[in-house]
């Protein structure tokens, strides 16, 4: 079977079933600028075992080197036809797969929303931005989603990204980056647009430079008529600093890009969206809320 047919078929299959998808592979043919063979993927588990997270441990998948999309679908009754592509954080070295990946997915379809499972490239390729190669892969997933949306029944403007940690500043950085590919076209999927048209950062890092006085990074640069809208939730105790969410919601205001800030006093890092004492867990409950408020959560026609 040739592979634009097996991806039609992937997709369509999703589209019928409430189950996820088997992962869909991003690129039809070889990874672009992919040249070194990378050890198989694996949890990069830590011996002492990683702290538990709500109780529970966590996965961090590493050497991704063959990146896909998995598409979960939300029960037909509540399917508002809005997507989101979620990326796990990292630090882009790995991936937090569960934590940050598969149980998003889960609630988002909980809210009438199909999850699109972004497994990007990690770690960063030597010789480029750490970013750069899970950039491209962004830009493809996103675009291939809305290249699909009449398959599987989306409404092509109503497709946004969602990010923690490392998966935000690569969500901030589709944001600022999707008017040009920033890879060889590959096939029709990338003369769609890859802009997503909303962006919800959990807990970003990397969006502003402490070295230069909390500067805006030049990949994340908010861009009037560009950027989309975006919701941003970090609780003030976090070690990646709480000056990424507020430094870039200035930028974002001073722009005139829509944008909606919540702090939270205590919380710290990579709690993903399981529940804990802290209120910052709660922020599932604002994004729905932002969702609803924005028109993204209206019932697909």
């Amino acid at each position: 079977m040739k592979k634009p047919f097996l991806l039609a078929a992937c997709l369509a299959t999703a589209a019928a079933a409430a189950a996820p998808s088997t992962p869909i592979p991003l690129w039809p043919g070889v990874v672009p600028g992919e040249t070194k063979i990378l050890p198989a993927e694996a949890d990069q588990f830590k011996s002492p075992p990683d702290p538990l997270i709500a109780g529970r441990p966590i996965i961090r998948l590493g050497n991704v080197s063959t990146p896909t999309i998995t598409i979960y679908r939300p029960d037909p009754a509540k399917d508002t036809g809005a997507a989101v592509v979620v990326a796990p954080g990292g630090g882009y070295f790995i991936l937090a797969m569960d934590l940050e990946g598969t149980e998003v997915c889960e609630w988002l379809n909980s809210i009438g929303v199909t999850g699109v499972l972004l497994k990007y490239r990690v770690p960063g390729r030597p010789g480029r931005d750490r970013y750069a190669a899970a950039l491209e892969d962004a830009q493809r997933a996103v675009g291939l989603v809305r290249h699909r949306a009449g398959e599987l029944g989306l409404d092509p403007k109503r497709i946004g990204m969602l990010g923690f940690s490392a998966g935000a500043h690569l969500s901030a950085a589709l944001g600022a980056n999707h008017t040009k590919r920033l890879y060889p076209v590959v096939d029709e999927a990338d003369a769609v647009s890859c802009r997503p048209d909303f962006i919800v950062l959990i807990y970003p890092g990397g969006l502003v430079n402490r070295e230069q006085n909390d500067a805006i990074r030049p990949e994340v640069l908010p861009v009037k008529d560009v950027t989309p809208p975006a919701f941003i939730a970090m609780a003030e105790d976090d070690p990646v600093r709480v000056e990424n969410a507020t430094g870039y919601y200035v930028a974002l205001k001073n722009t005139g890009v829509p944008a909606e800030l919540h702090l939270y006093p205590t919380g710290g890092h990579g709690y993903g969206l399981r529940r804990t004492k802290d209120d910052v867990t709660t922020w599932p409950d604002r994004v729905a809320d932002w969702l609803k408020t924005g028109g993204w959560l209206r019932a697909a026609r």
